[in-house]
This record gives C-alpha cells, sequence and structure tokens, in this order.
C-alpha cells in the first residue's frame, strides 16, 4: 500500500507560476491538515498491517476507531473548490479507507474465521477432557486419543490457506504454536514413562517433600494448558512462571545426602518443570519475522534447494523412461537428500515440519517409481505361475504408468487431466479387489502392496494439488 505523499495536479502555467502556486497550496491550512492526516497513516499503517486478530477484539476496534476518525478528519477538510487541495484530500481518504479495507479483509477472511474455528474445537476439546475434569477436583482424560484429536488439528491448521498475508501468517503462527506447546505438555502426561514415581514415603525424608512438589507440578501442568489455549480466567503466565520457579528453589534447596535414586528422581520432577517452563514463553510468538514469514527462513530455503534438486532427477528419469533407458536411476542421490532433510532443524516448527514431511513423500514417490519399473523389469513369470499372481502384476504394470503421470502432473484437481487420473487408478484398486487369491500367501502379500502402491500414488496426486503453502 503505498503512503506516500501524492502529487499535487499538474496545470499548464508557467514554471514560475507553478512553483507559486506549490509553495501557496503547501502553506495552505488544508494542506498543512492533510500532511498531517498523512503522517498518522504513516503511523497506523504498520499496526493496521501487523494485526491478527477478529474484529471483536479491542484492537481491532481502536484502530478501526482512529482509522475512521482520520476519515472524518479528511471529509472536514475545506479546499475552497481548488484542484490540488481535491486532489491530495482524494489521496488522503484513499489512503486511510485502504487501511480500513485491510484492516476488516483480513479480520473477516474466511481463513481467519478457519484459523478461529479450529481453535475453538481444539479449546472445546482440551477443556472437556483436562481443564473442566481437573477444575472439579477429577482427573484429567489424557490419553492417546487425545493426542491423536490434537495432531489431526495441526494438520488442519498447516493446511489453512493465508495467500502470503502477514495478517493470516501470524494468526495461523500463533494458533499452531500455542495448539503445538498444549501437544507436547499433554504428551508428557500419558503413561509412556514406565517409572515408579513417585517413590514411597517412607523410602527416605526427602522424597515425602518431593512428592508434594510433584502433585503441585501435576496441577500448574493444568493450568498451563488452560492458559495456552485461553481457557483460564485469571492465572497469567507471569505468575505460573513465579509458582514453578518456587518450586525449583524448594526442590534445590532439598538435601537428599547423597543418594542416587532420590537424588535422580528430584532430578526428574526439576526437567518436568523446565519442560513447563518453556511454554510460557508464548506471548511474543507470532511478531518475530522469521518465524512466521517462513519464506525467509533458513530451514525452508533449504527445503525449496532440495525440492528443485528432487525436480531436476525426476523429469530426467520421467524422460529417460519415456525413452525406455532405465540406465538413469539416481536412487542413490535421492536417498543421499531423504538424509538431508532428515537433518534440516525444523525448529519444532509445525508448517516447516509439514514442509519437511512433503519434501520428503516427493523424493519417496520417485524412488518408488524406479524400484517398480526395475522390479516390472526383473520379473521373469515362470509356467507355474498361478492366474492371481499375473493379475496383481498386471495392475502393477498399469500403476507404474500412471504413476509416471502423477510425477509429471502440475495442474489442479478441477483439470479433466487429473479427473481422469483419479479415475483410472481408482479402477485399479478395484481391479485388485477383484483378484481372489485362492489361499495363496504370496499373492496375498503382493495385492496387499499394490493396493498400498495405488493409495500411495492417490495420496501423492492429492498432495501435489491441495494448494499448501507456508
Amino acid at each position: 500500500m503505498d503512503h506516500g505523499v501524492p502529487q499535487q495536479q499538474q496545470h499548464h502555467h508557467h514554471p514560475a507560476e507553478q512553483q507559486h502556486a506549490a509553495q501557496h497550496a503547501a502553506q495552505h491550512p488544508a494542506m498543512t491538515r492533510l500532511y498531517e492526516v498523512h503522517r498518522e497513516v504513516a503511523s497506523l499503517g504498520p499496526q493496521v498491517c501487523n494485526f491478527s486478530g477478529l474484529q471483536a477484539e479491542r484492537d481491532y476496534k481502536r484502530l478501526e476507531r482512529e482509522l475512521t476518525a482520520l476519515l472524518h478528519a479528511v471529509d472536514r477538510v475545506d479546499t475552497e473548490g481548488r484542484a490540488e487541495l481535491q486532489v491530495a484530500r482524494k489521496r488522503a481518504a484513499q489512503e486511510v479507507e485502504g487501511l480500513l479495507r485491510y484492516l476488516e479483509e483480513n479480520a473477516t477472511h474466511p481463513s481467519r474465521a478457519a484459523i478461529e474455528e479450529l481453535s475453538e474445537e481444539a479449546r472445546r476439546l482440551v477443556d472437556e477432557r483436562v481443564v473442566a475434569p481437573q477444575r472439579s477436583g477429577g482427573a484429567p482424560e489424557i490419553n492417546d486419543e487425545l493426542v491423536e484429536a490434537l495432531q489431526v488439528m495441526v494438520l488442519k491448521l498447516t493446511l489453512v490457506k493465508t495467500e502470503g498475508r502477514v495478517p493470516l501468517r501470524k494468526a495461523r503462527y500463533r494458533a499452531l504454536t500455542r495448539l503445538c506447546a498444549v501437544q507436547a505438555v499433554v504428551e508428557g502426561r500419558t503413561p509412556q514413562q514406565t517409572l515408579s514415581l513417585p517413590l514411597p514415603g517412607d523410602t527416605h525424608r526427602a522424597v515425602h517433600s518431593i512428592n508434594q512438589v510433584m502433585a503441585k507440578v501435576s496441577v500448574a501442568r493444568g493450568h498451563l494448558v488452560a492458559l495456552l489455549m485461553g481457557l483460564s480466567g485469571r492465572d497469567s503466565c507471569a505468575h505460573l512462571s513465579r509458582l514453578l520457579t518456587e518450586m525449583q528453589a524448594e526442590l534445590d534447596a532439598m538435601d537428599v545426602s547423597g543418594n542416587a535414586a532420590i537424588r535422580n528422581y528430584r532430578k526428574q520432577v526439576v526437567e518436568e518443570i523446565n519442560g513447563l517452563l518453556k511454554h510460557l514463553d508464548l506471548e511474543g510468538e507470532g511478531e518475530d519475522t522469521r518465524r512466521y514469514d517462513l519464506g525467509q527462513n533458513e530451514s525452508i530455503r533449504e527445503i525449496e534447494a532440495v525440492r528443485a534438486h528432487v525436480s531436476h532427477l525426476r523429469d530426467g528419469v520421467l524422460r529417460h523412461c519415456v525413452a525406455g533407458d532405465l540406465s538413469f536411476r539416481p536412487k542413490a542421490e535421492l536417498q543421499g537428500l531423504l538424509t538431508h532433510l532428515d537433518q534440516v532443524d525444523t525448529a519444532k516448527n509445525p508448517c516447516i515440519r509439514e514442509a519437511r514431511r512433503r519434501a520428503v513423500v516427493e523424493v519417496q514417490a520417485v524412488i518408488t517409481f524406479l524400484d517398480l519399473r526395475e522390479a516390472l523389469t526383473r520379473r521373469q513369470p515362470g509356467a507355474t505361475e498361478l492366474p492371481a499372481h499375473r493379475a496383481v502384476w498386471l495392475v502393477l504394470g498399469s500403476l507404474s504408468d500412471l504413476q509416471a503421470q502423477a510425477l509429471a502432473f502440475d495442474g489442479r484437481r478441477v483439470d479433466k487431466s487429473y479427473i481422469l487420473l483419479e479415475e483410472l487408478l481408482t479402477k485399479q484398486l478395484l481391479a485388485l479387489d477383484a483378484v481372489d487369491p485362492l489361499g495363496d500367501d504370496n499373492t496375498k502379500m503382493a495385492r496387499k502392496q499394490a493396493v498400498k502402491f495405488a493409495q500411495n500414488i492417490l495420496n501423492y496426486l492429492d498432495m501435489k494439488t491441495d494448494g499448501w503453502e507456508y
């Protein structure tokens, strides 16, 4: 958005007359007021462009109120019918109206609504399973089902499109960081640890004190989940941080008399407290450009470089296959790219994780294509081969050709070529469904692998066309 000072309208006058008119206009009270409006717009612009909330929020109402007041101020400027002042007033009004429109568009954007809807769904789930039971004195319902439900919501959030808009990127990133933090806290409470803790109180005089701290940690964990999901009315991150720090000090002051088992027990409780403390610094999340503007992120750039390399290798593989030449087998190079992707630092950012996962799928798609082509070339069916087994291999031959089309596809889901490719893949699945192994284990296994192969192609095609963006 251009917040520059509007150019004054040019007239066909003598240069000296033009200069005199410009100076006179600049000194005019109306122009002075319009320049003041411009400065105020320049001040509000960054706030509007960084606002990532909803219309009901206090900051939205403040910005809307201040911009509307500026618009009224512009309307009240008396131009005395002078063309250059009218042009300047119109430009000022357009600047203010542009900011108002941008503010409203982002706060009411369908993607912003989708982010809020998913956040609200997560809040309801966490409240029902974790926060509400603990408030009523019961035990939270924390299990693998809850962890999986949270993971599904994380994936749904990563799929929300932002169209490159900073406010939408920030809103999505903030929602993701909080949900991922809750997921981590909840996972820390799932019964995956096999330690028999807390230790009985009669083991050592310090154990009873550590047990009491551990009970407080359990309560603090529930408070943290409530804070992260916006379900805590009066508690604050600063207050919870103080409580956890006091617990650490209490543990540090305990005399464990050199007992290794008790020392390890205390260490575990300290680590649990540290694990909770690291999730309390989310208030500023989403403000750091490098976090939510992932186009500038080094890890994303690294992933994009790998994807470009994969694209080059994939095109080479397809060209050679069309020519009937199977000598080009860059499998070792592709495996090296997988190793490279595994080493990319995601910084626990769910969007970077998703970008890396997609790049991995792209590499694996080319590798499985090469493997199947090689298997089809090596295949030497014997005279005793069962008809059902032969039928599975015929389907695999068709799937290999269809995967080549899927790898080369670069369109949209509404394209006829996409619809046709999807139909042909579905037909191959139906063909596999019709194969009767007649109890033969090899045929059963081959059919199972072929079904998985067909589904992977469909999933790959779906991933290529789902419009995901980081």
